[in-house]
């Protein structure tokens, strides 16, 4: 496949559609064409690969080679290749999808070279947070270098680092948006400090060992994003705000609801992440997310506007006189002007098609 067939592979979009994600994945072809034309040929090992992220990126690949008929296949590094094949039968089932199970600390590594690695695979729970911070900073550092050694010994020319936008800590005062440039940090003093110092280390290691190994080394810092697969009963707001509107809850905002946040849609992410793999300069970060900004007052009572109107918000905190507001919201002026990318799907957009999604998988329970 060459870049024009990727081109105008599009012209056949719009026939029968039996993939409740239709129309965000034509959304993702439409705007990588010319990134699948360069992933033609490709072997690419994917870790995190049953997660948020690597869903969607699954969800995106199978969808390149069934419509535009790339000839490339993709391996998943998974703890359990069966709860997977329950979850995603479709992925898992798919003929350029393989899986492996192994713990990203010790897998061993498949046969044969690979062109690609996407590194995704870290322990990012609230529980790990609170309980077993050193198992986490363990799977994150040691996930990284064993990865990283992989990635050596099977000649890959590009490894991508999926990050955080957590290792830049606090803002300093009277900033808006965080770009890469900024030199702030978590307080290492804080054991809630882990999964941000984790990922520091593991950003630090990818640099060493790409310029060591002479591989392309990008990395994408995330921020806060919402969309299809994203869990509505854990830690992430967004999701529990969407999921308290379907289930005819009143939305509860445990802190004070001052916190700002932005949120990217999942589909926009899928194009950001296989654009920085296969565009983004080497050793170079690119935050990747939204750059409109609310607070978390403001963002439920959107998604109740948009769900919902009649929903009831209750927020349990009281702001503290004389503290700014927590902010985390991405400046990704490095991503759009190097790369082209964008924000293309709206956040109103975005929580209607994730309680479609939602709505849609429930029916067919």
């Amino acid at each position: 496949m060459n870049k024009g067939d990727a081109g105008t592979s599009f012209h056949h979009f719009g026939t029968i559609r039996m993939n409740p994600l239709a129309r965000d994945l034509d959304h993702i072809l439409e705007h990588t064409a010319p990134i699948w034309a360069e992933l033609h040929d490709s072997r690419i090992f994917l870790t995190g690969g049953t997660g948020f992220f690597g869903c969607w990126l699954l969800e995106s690949f199978c969808q390149a080679v069934d419509r535009l008929g790339l000839q490339a296949s993709l391996t998943v590094l998974t703890r359990s290749a069966e709860s997977f094949r329950r979850k995603s039968p479709h992925l898992a089932s798919h003929h350029a999808v393989h899986m492996m199970e192994g713990d990203i600390r010790t897998f061993g590594f498949p046969a044969g070279s690979f062109t690609h690695v996407i590194h995704g695979a870290a322990a990012s729970s609230a529980a790990l947070y609170r309980d077993q911070p050193l198992e986490m900073l363990d799977t994150i550092v040691e996930g990284t270098r064993r990865t990283l050694q992989f990635a050596a010994s099977a000649g890959a020319q590009r490894f991508l680092m999926l990050s955080s936008g957590s290792i830049y800590g606090p803002l300093a005062p009277g900033m808006t948006l965080v770009s890469e440039e900024y030199r702030g940090g978590p307080d290492p003093t804080d054991t809630r400090s882990v999964y941000a110092e984790g990922k520091r280390v593991a950003e630090w290691l990818c640099c060493q060992h790409a310029r060591a190994g002479g591989f392309g080394c990008p990395i994408a810092r995330g921020f806060a994003f919402v969309g299809p697969h994203l869990p509505l009963d854990t830690h992430f707001a967004i999701g529990n705000f969407i999921g308290d509107c379907l289930m005819g809850r009143t939305i509860e905002i445990r802190g004070d609801g001052t916190a700002y946040r932005s949120y990217l849609y999942t589909a926009d992410l899928a194009i950001w992440l296989w654009t920085i793999l296969v565009r983004g300069a080497s050793c170079q970060a690119y935050n990747v997310g939204s750059e409109r900004g609310l607070s978390i007052a403001d963002l439920a009572a959107s998604v109740a506007a948009e769900l919902a109107p009649s929903t009831g918000i209750r927020v349990l905190g009281v702001p503290r006189p004389g503290v700014p507001p927590d902010r985390y919201v991405p400046d990704t002026t490095r991503a759009r002007v190097e790369l082209g990318l964008q924000e293309w799907i709206p956040l109103e957009e975005a929580i209607r098609r994730t309680a479609d999604w939602y709505s849609a998988s429930a029916a067919k329970v």
